[in-house]
């Protein structure tokens, strides 16, 4: 395989910078309003691009068997950073996301690589987006965290591509967050998500697309 592109990590950070600048004014515009943008949310989730980028250097297949556990330690970058959990809330719920993600059947990440492998020949954008609705519908992949984990799996998969990463920004941010909810509230094997996933698809197909900024890769 041809060596990836790398992750323009200050690029990034500038742009998830001025989201959280102009949050409130974005807020006002979502149907469902989401939490603040804060500090240590932000500083999470660039250690999971952080992440991303290492195993990009190191060519790994996050979708390979036995490279799983990537996934599972990622959603932990976003929800605690790089320092173990402190509390024992925190550490339960470690404990119950380990247990939903390598749960069988809906939602656990045997599906999730069914999914992937299933998209192998599609344009890079619609297999991004088509992981990112599996790992966002109910039954979720994680217990918390699926927007910023499942933003980041896309990024991979769009860079692995020779793609730029996906990357919330004051443009994007909108057309984002609100299909985002739609997803979270469907069930993977309803009628509804039967009947609506193609089109969803395809809107976030062409936001990760319409989003690429090729200043957010390494030159």
């Amino acid at each position: 395989m041809a060596k990836s592109e790398r992750l323009n990590l200050p690029a990034i950070e500038t742009s998830l910078r001025r989201v959280q600048d102009d949050f409130d004014r974005i807020n006002q515009t979502l149907s469902t309003p989401r939490d603040p943008l804060s500090d240590r949310v932000l500083n999470q989730l660039l250690a999971g691009y952080g992440e991303i980028d290492r195993c990009l250097a190191k060519g790994i297949d996050l979708f390979e068997l036995g490279q799983t556990r990537e996934l599972l330690a990622l959603n932990g970058l976003v929800l605690w950073g790089e320092a173990e959990p402190g509390s024992e809330d925190a550490r339960r719920q470690r404990l119950a996301t380990e247990e939903q993600f390598y749960a069988n059947g809906d939602g656990g990440i045997g599906e999730l690589i069914v999914c992937h492998q299933s998209m192998a020949g599609q344009p890079v954008w619609k297999r991004a987006a088509r992981v990112y609705i599996q790992i966002l519908s109910q039954p979720q992949l994680y217990q918390e965290g699926n927007h910023r984990t499942g933003s980041l799996v896309m990024s991979y998969i769009l860079v692995r591509a020779g793609k730029p990463p996906f990357v919330l920004s004051v443009d994007n941010a909108k057309a984002y967050f609100e299909p985002s909810t739609l997803v979270k509230n469907a069930r993977k094997h309803s009628l509804r998500m039967l009947l609506e996933r193609p089109k969803l698809a395809k809107r976030f197909a062409a936001l990760v697309r319409d989003s690429a900024d090729a200043r957010h890769l390494r030159h």
